[in-house]
């Protein structure tokens, strides 16, 4: 197809073409979208653009496979649904961004002008409803806005604490004429991120670390998003400081190295959390202290020091009260705290302690020549894999121990819901991954619950022939609604459990993707070996333990050195 030319600046154009021409400002390679009514406008633009669009099956899926997109390019992803249920559809993506920090600019088709208020056919009040889920929100109400308005949604979802931002476009506006211009830097006077941290707090960390006994960083997602894990690795080496990661922030800080103690958490390793509970200075580093990470709060780092470093000031001092606050870009941070090469402290008896923990408590679990184990199957799908494959999920069990046992030693590698714990996940946001990086082994990990949710996704991976391999980890249960009930509702397992499925083998081939299934290790090695060397897609159904929990635990309402289920 042929592309256009470039507008010209101060052109009279209609609002549609406006739309296509900002995005092609932007440099956006790729549109997730879903047509309807009130957007027929914009895609009759799309018709002959050049520019590259993912049909997605569900307005749902298409706005996880922009998390996915955003989460490993670091671009935002674009994403355009209509108005009423087309709207109402993004909703779930929308909050999930939000609360895990990544870029959308999301357009939303709109009744008309002159009907809005009046119910009309396909109306919602979409501001309304997504207001405290966007980091902002616009309604486009002149034609010649919307070009400003998407430089600025594109800047407040890219900047700052990264997030995504709604523009609702009425069918008139984008219908309508009005003058194109796209020249100009963002001028928001009310919104200015700090980036460069307060060199007084810097030195106070600094100081803070040569008097300090029992360091421990815990690194999240902010320090992948600002793109500083090197700088992480030199600090944390410079210093000597051990690291603990967020769920968020895996891959961040290599796993295999001397200094990493594990996931700390619900389901973190015993040496990572005993390591916060025991620590004498807590050095937070773009993570935001949520209850999954820090269990009862009157339990958690008692004795230490905490420093927060936080491009977003409304984290730091939100959960956990903070004795040397630093708002800044976690990397520039990071970069100003290397070249204070302040004094290292005398860690001797902190390291050996750790290294103790480290040998007495590692992560386990009993392996079974009976019945495949989920946590072996994580291991064969790292060793399948060389442990560089990008991994996406959904939210459980199959999410933790992917967390635990696919050892993460590069950043950009990690794609899950976090904050929001959003089933359904993990299929449609390995779309998005794969289409930012094509040259990468992208793996969906997925539970029989929630691929079942969006399972529809397959139809976009067979038509692009994207090479996503998709494992479920099918133990016929919601397995961790199946574990809480074991445990903490005396094994009454209401509703949780799913006796009956489709054929996953039969759904693999009405697709037209290959489908293989394992019962046993030695199957299981068969399957990953034929599908990691198969060039195009594959579904893989892992029959897998059923009643297999996800240890060790802290319950909830416990502190971090509470925890249950550390050995066998």
């Amino acid at each position: 197809m042929q592309t256009k030319e470039p507008a010209s600046i101060g052109k009279q154009m209609n609002g549609s073409d406006m739309l296509i021409e900002s995005l092609r400002r932007e440099n956006v390679d790729v549109i997730f979208g879903y047509p309807g009514g009130a957007v027929l406008p914009i895609y009759d633009k799309l018709y002959g653009s050049g520019m590259f669009h993912v049909l997605a099956r569900h307005e749902q899926g298409g706005i996880h496979a922009a998390e996915g997109y955003a989460r490993i390019s670091g671009k935002p992803g674009v994403v355009i649904a209509t108005s009423g249920p087309g709207a109402t559809n993004i909703v779930t993506g929308l909050a999930d961004a939000m609360i895990d920090s990544l870029p959308l600019v999301v357009f939303t088709g709109q009744v008309a002008s002159s009907v809005i208020g009046s119910d009309a056919f396909q109306e919602a009040d979409v501001l309304g409803i997504t207001m405290p889920i966007t980091k902002h929100s616009y309604q486009v109400r002149k034609v010649s806005d919307l070009p400003r308005i998407i430089k600025e949604a594109f800047h407040i979802a890219t900047t700052g604490r990264p997030g995504p931002v709604l523009i609702d476009i009425p069918k008139d506006m984008a219908q309508g004429d009005g003058e194109f211009s796209y020249e100009g830097e963002v001028n928001l006077p009310g919104y200015q991120p700090t980036y460069t941290p307060n060199q007084l707090q810097v030195k106070k960390l600094a100081e803070a670390v040569t008097a300090a006994k029992k360091p421990v960083i815990l690194a999240g997602a902010g320090v992948l998003l600002s793109k500083g894990s090197e700088e992480l690795k030199n600090y944390a080496e410079q210093q000597n400081i051990p690291v603990v990661n967020t769920l968020l922030g895996l891959g961040c800080f290599p796993a295999d190295h001397p200094l990493h103690l594990g996931m700390a958490g619900m389901h973190g390793t015993y040496t990572a959390n005993m390591a916060i509970y025991e620590s004498d200075l807590l050095i937070s580093i773009g993570a935001r202290f949520d209850d999954r990470v820090t269990g009862n709060l009157k339990h958690f780092a008692p004795n230490a020091k905490i420093a927060h470093i936080d491009i977003d000031p409304a984290e730091i001092g939100k959960n956990v009260p903070t004795k040397i606050p630093i708002v800044g870009d976690a990397k520039e941070v990071l970069s100003q705290l290397l070249l204070q090469d302040g004094e290292t402290g005398d860690y001797t008896k902190w390291h050996e302690k750790l290294a103790g923990w480290k040998q007495e408590y590692p992560l386990w679990y009993e392996n079974s020549s009976e019945v495949l184990k989920p946590q072996k199957v994580i291991e064969l799908l790292h060793q399948y894999t060389d442990g560089d494959a990008v991994v996406t999920t959904d939210v459980g069990q199959h999410q933790m121990w992917v967390a635990q046992y696919y050892t993460f030693n590069n950043p950009d590698r990690w794609v899950t819901s976090g904050g929001l714990g959003t089933m359904g996940f993990g299929l449609p946001s390995a779309i998005g991954a794969q289409l930012a990086n094509k040259d990468k082994t992208v793996v969906a990990v997925v539970g029989d619950g929630g691929f079942q949710m969006t399972l529809q996704e397959l139809g976009v991976i067979h038509e692009l022939n994207l090479p996503v391999k998709v494992v479920i980890l099918n133990n016929h249960s919601l397995g961790m609604v199946r574990q809480w009930q074991e445990i903490f509702y005396e094994e009454r397992y209401s509703h949780s459990l799913i006796p009956n499925q489709p054929d996953f083998m039969k759904l693999a081939e009405a697709y037209g993707i290959k489908g293989l299934q394992a019962k046993t290790e030695e199957e299981a090695h068969a399957v990953l070996k034929e599908a990691m060397e198969t060039d195009g897609p594959v579904l893989m159904n892992f029959f897998v333990a059923p009643k297999e929990n996800v240890y060790p635990m802290v319950a909830p309402g416990k502190g971090l050195h509470e925890m249950v289920g550390v050995k066998p």
